[in-house]
C-alpha cells in the first residue's frame, strides 16, 4: 500500500513537472523576445539544422556579438542573466550548438571543429559578416576554432572558463579529480548527478543549490533526454580526444575570463592560454566566482565583455 502511494505521488509530481517546464520555456521565449530577439531556423543542408535567437531589428550602431553556450546549455537559458544587458549594446546572435536545443545533424561528426563550421555557416546564411564571439566553457572550444578557421568573420574573442590549450597530463588530472563519473556529470541522468554538476560549477549560493529533486528531474527531461545518445558521443569525444599539441595562435584580440574559485579548470589555465596566445590576449579574474561565471557574476562579466568588444579602456 505504501509503495503504491509513493508511486502515485511520484506520478503526480512528474505530471506536474511535465506541464510546468513547457510553460517555463515559454516564459524564457517571451523574455528573449522582450530583449529584441526572435527565433530563427537555418537549414544548412538536408542533414543539418541550426537554431538561433537573433536580433529582430539590427541596429547599425551596434556591433554583432555571437554567444556560445557551454555543455548542456542552450540558447534559451544559459545566458538568462546576460541577454537583457548585452542586448542594449550589441546585435545578439545566440545559436543552439548541435544536439542542444533545436540544432541537429544526421552527420556523424562530433568535433568542436564541426560545431564551429555549422555555427559559422549559419551566421553567413543570416547575413552576419563580422562579429565578436563570447563563449562559455565547451563553447570556448567552438569559438576558438571559429576564430582560427574564419578570421575574416571573427573580429574579437572572449573565452570564459574553457580548457582549450590544456596538456594531456593536465586533462587527465582534471578528469581524475572528477572521478569515473565525468561522463555522467556532463550528461546527467539523475537528480544526484545534476546536483553534483551544479555544486562543481556554481560557487555562490543560490536557487540552483537547493531546488528539490523534482525540479532537477524536470530539467533533465527537458534538457538532456532529447538527443541523449548524441550528447554522450560529444562528451566521449571531448573526454577521450588527444589534446592539441600544436594549438594554432589566434590573430584576433582575445579576452580570457576566469573565476578564481573554478573547480573545473584551475585558474593557472587562464594564464597558460594567455602565454600561448601572446600580446594580443589578456586575462581578467573575477573574485569569489566559480566555473559558471555567467551564473555567479553576470554583472561583472557583462561589463568586461562590453568594455572589451567596444574597445573601451
Amino acid at each position: 500500500m505504501q509503495v503504491a502511494k509513493k508511486e502515485k505521488q511520484s506520478h503526480i509530481e512528474h505530471s506536474y513537472m511535465a506541464m510546468a517546464y513547457p510553460k517555463l520555456y515559454a516564459l524564457l521565449s517571451l523574455y528573449l523576445r522582450s530583449c529584441g530577439l526572435c527565433p530563427c531556423t537555418v537549414e544548412l543542408d538536408d542533414q543539418t539544422t541550426m537554431n538561433f535567437w537573433v536580433a529582430n531589428s539590427r541596429r547599425s550602431n551596434k556591433p554583432a556579438l555571437v554567444m556560445l553556450h557551454g555543455y548542456g546549455g542552450n540558447s534559451k537559458w544559459q545566458f538568462i542573466h546576460q541577454v537583457g544587458s548585452l542586448s542594449q549594446s550589441f546585435n545578439l546572435y545566440i545559436p543552439d550548438l548541435l544536439f542542444f536545443g533545436k540544432s541537429y545533424t544526421n552527420r556523424p561528426e562530433r568535433t568542436e571543429v564541426f560545431q564551429a563550421k555549422c555555427v559559422a555557416e549559419g551566421l553567413k546564411r543570416l547575413g552576419v559578416e563580422r562579429f565578436a564571439v563570447y563563449s562559455v566553457s565547451y563553447g570556448g572550444y567552438v569559438a576558438y576554432w571559429m576564430a582560427e578557421m574564419y578570421p575574416e568573420l571573427v573580429e574579437k574573442v572572449v573565452v570564459v572558463s574553457c580548457g582549450v590549450g590544456m596538456t594531456e597530463e593536465q586533462k587527465r588530472e582534471q578528469i581524475n579529480k572528477v572521478g569515473s563519473n565525468a561522463l555522467n556529470l556532463l550528461v546527467p541522468e539523475s537528480a544526484h548527478d545534476l546536483r553534483l554538476l551544479v555544486n562543481l560549477t556554481v560557487h555562490k549560493p543560490g536557487p540552483s543549490k537547493w531546488v528539490p529533486d523534482i525540479f532537477l528531474h524536470g530539467f533533465i527531461n527537458v534538457t538532456y533526454k532529447q538527443h541523449r545518445k548524441e550528447k554522450l558521443e560529444l562528451a566521449e569525444h571531448l573526454l577521450s580526444k588527444k589534446t592539441d599539441i600544436d594549438l594554432p595562435i589566434l590573430t584576433q584580440e582575445t579576452l580570457i575570463i576566469w573565476g578564481d574559485k573554478d573547480d573545473v579548470f584551475p585558474v593557472y589555465l587562464a594564464y597558460q592560454l594567455q602565454r600561448q596566445l601572446g600580446p594580443k590576449s589578456k586575462v581578467e579574474i573575477i573574485e569569489d566566482t566559480g566555473h559558471a561565471v555567467n551564473m555567479d557574476s553576470p554583472i561583472s562579466l557583462n561589463a568586461l565583455i562590453t568594455s572589451f568588444v567596444l574597445g573601451y579602456s
